[in-house]
């Protein structure tokens, strides 16, 4: 099995490194095409395959093609494959708001799989949504899902609309995450501690929060029940959360980024 990664950027990277840790493929099976002349060389110094920059046979021999540019490159990139396309040959997205039908027509591909990756799938704590084509065999389904899982939570979608569901909660959720993280920092230097010591506090406080969660089949809300004691500080601040309606407005902003996902699907 050949793999070909389109675009050496943070994700192609991070896919290309995931498949090799894995074991699935050998380094002489991988190639990474990449304009960036620095960026060919900081792959081939670090061994992630084959990156390279000119059209050659690497497109025709490989298996499958990984679609790791900018949204906005896609043109250039379904100009060069689609030369190779042949009815074996699987195309996987991982472009924000070019939908399955737009891949399938101007690759000529019928074998697709569009993801969802976010942040975090650099650090192999990842979550991937993910649609896949109905012309794919179970075979070739079981192969991507190993694939895509070299690098994070891997969740099928049964229908492709659900994947702006997905981009609103795991896309953009490692900001929201960020979003608190920094309010609890700044709150924290209010109260008289230095950015690095804030900073500090907050994310042991989140690595310990994740940790116990993880610990059983306690829910969230059940772990708040636990820390806010009745009339002590956590209830204070609960009920203040609560008096500003903080949990609507999340779940607001969360519905915003998903039309604003389907607008850019349709865009």
């Amino acid at each position: 099995m050949k793999i070909l990664v389109a675009g050496g950027g943070n994700m192609g990277k991070t896919f290309a490194q995931g498949f090799l840790n894995s074991k699935l493929i050998t380094r002489e099976e991988l190639f990474i095409f990449e304009k960036d002349s620095e960026k060919i060389k900081q792959l081939n110094d670090e061994g992630l395959g084959t990156a390279f920059s000119d059209e050659n046979e690497y497109f025709e021999n490989a298996d499958i093609y990984i679609l790791a540019v900018k949204p906005q490159d896609f043109k250039n990139i379904f100009s060069i494959i689609k030369k190779y396309i042949t009815d074996d040959k699987i195309v996987i997205s991982i472009m924000a708001g070019i939908n399955m039908d737009h891949i399938k027509k101007n690759t000529g591909a019928t074998k697709v799989v569009r993801t969802m990756p976010n942040l975090a799938c650099q650090v192999g704590k990842g979550v991937i949504g993910y649609k896949i084509s109905k012309d794919m065999s179970a075979t070739e389904k079981e192969l991507v899902e190993n694939l895509l899982k070299t690098t994070a939570l891997a969740l099928e979608v049964d229908d492709e609309k659900k994947l702006d569901a997905v981009t609103a909660m795991s896309g953009s959720g490692p900001a929201y995450v960020f979003y608190f993280m920094d309010a609890m920092i700044q709150a924290g230097i209010q109260l008289g501690f230095n950015l690095q010591e804030a900073s500090e506090i907050v994310l042991k406080t989140f690595e310990g929060s994740i940790q116990l969660l993880n610990s059983n089949n306690l829910s969230p809300r059940e772990w708040i029940n636990k820390v806010a004691s009745k009339g002590g500080t956590t209830e204070v601040a609960l009920e203040t959360f609560e008096d500003l309606d903080v949990k609507n407005s999340i779940g607001k902003g969360i519905l915003r980024a998903e039309n604003r996902s389907e607008e850019l699907s349709k865009g």
